[in-house]
């Protein structure tokens, strides 16, 4: 196995050179540069993670802590960092949180050397104050420049547009819980019954575990069903198949937030595109802002084939 010897004498030039070239560091020369990339590529050289931590301060690791109540939606997530981050020579380092007080412990278990940033993915509760090197994906915070966080009022708008033009017009809703994405989607919503003259029935609205059994008791008719991410919307097509009510003839489910590849959804779906937002992760954490950084994401329309 070649190691930094081989491509110092290969590349003709010092160990301290092939360091600074690996590490990113100013200051090579182009032609040396370029000789010590050759003598990597020729002799498949790979550099010792542990001894580039030491010499650099970086551990090469990017931590990713998964809220366990999203985990579902967070798996996609999940594939597509640990994808960037490989193309990127970085690793993952991942850890999951049920509340506040359990996100904060693993940032100060994970952040103390163990990784050199930190992403967190899928969070419902209200997050504890994070450090500047911790981004966040899809979580109830306030929209900033660290943050990745979805247009939900476009998605239940595109929802509902879709459902009518399907000629469904009673459309029900099974909302978030939390209240910042919960009135998005109501926003949403509203937005799409004004725009195509129908009256809002808050009999057809409801949030909850128990929403959609609610919503069956009361037996006020509905055609169309607006769910918030992919496990609902299972969850809702067995409970639909339980009451007889059969999809999508009788009932057409509808989910707000799929981490599914366009397509794949059982269900039409709002799907977000997992390879660009991962890349956008990339982008926060290397300090690269855009000129859209803090925008909500927009997904896109996604029908089963």
């Amino acid at each position: 196995m070649a190691n930094i010897n081989d491509v110092s004498r290969l590349a003709n030039v010092s160990k301290a050179t092939v360091s600074r070239v690996l590490s990113g560091s100013r200051g090579v020369k182009e032609e040396s540069r370029l000789a010590v990339m050759q003598a990597v590529e020729t002799l498949q050289y790979k550099p010792s993670v542990i001894a580039q931590s030491l010499s650099t301060q970086s551990t090469g690791c990017i931590g990713v802590i998964c809220a366990a109540e999203n985990i579902n939606q967070s798996t996609g997530y999940l594939h597509a960092l640990e994808k960037e981050l490989r193309l990127n020579q970085k690793y993952l380092l991942l850890r999951f949180a049920t509340d506040a007080a359990g996100l904060a412990h693993s940032v100060n278990e994970i952040g103390r050397g163990l990784c050199d940033a930190m992403i967190v993915i899928g969070a419902r509760f209200e997050l504890p104050p994070l450090p500047e090197n911790v981004i966040t994906i899809d979580c109830l915070d306030e929209d900033s420049d660290r943050s990745i966080h979805f247009d939900r009022s476009f998605a239940a708008e595109t929802a509902c547009q879709y459902v009518l033009q399907q000629g469904r017009r009673q459309i029900a809703l099974i909302n978030a819980e939390n209240g910042e994405t919960a009135g998005q989607i109501l926003q949403g919503y509203h937005q799409a019954l004004e725009k195509f003259l129908l009256p809002y029935d808050r009999r057809l609205v409801h949030s909850g575990e128990q929403a959609l059994a609610q919503l069956l008791a009361q037996n006020v008719p509905f055609n169309a069903l607006l769910v918030p991410d992919d496990a609902r919307a299972q969850d809702a097509l067995r409970q639909l198949a339980q009451h007889g009510r059969a999809v999508p003839a009788s009932v057409m489910v509808f989910s707000l937030d799929s981490t599914l590849p366009p397509g794949i959804s059982a269900v039409p779906a709002i799907t977000y595109p997992l390879e660009t937002l991962a890349q956008t992760a990339m982008a926060l954490l290397a300090g690269q802002f855009s000129a859209n950084a803090g925008s909500p994401v927009r997904g896109q329309l996604s029908i089963p084939f």
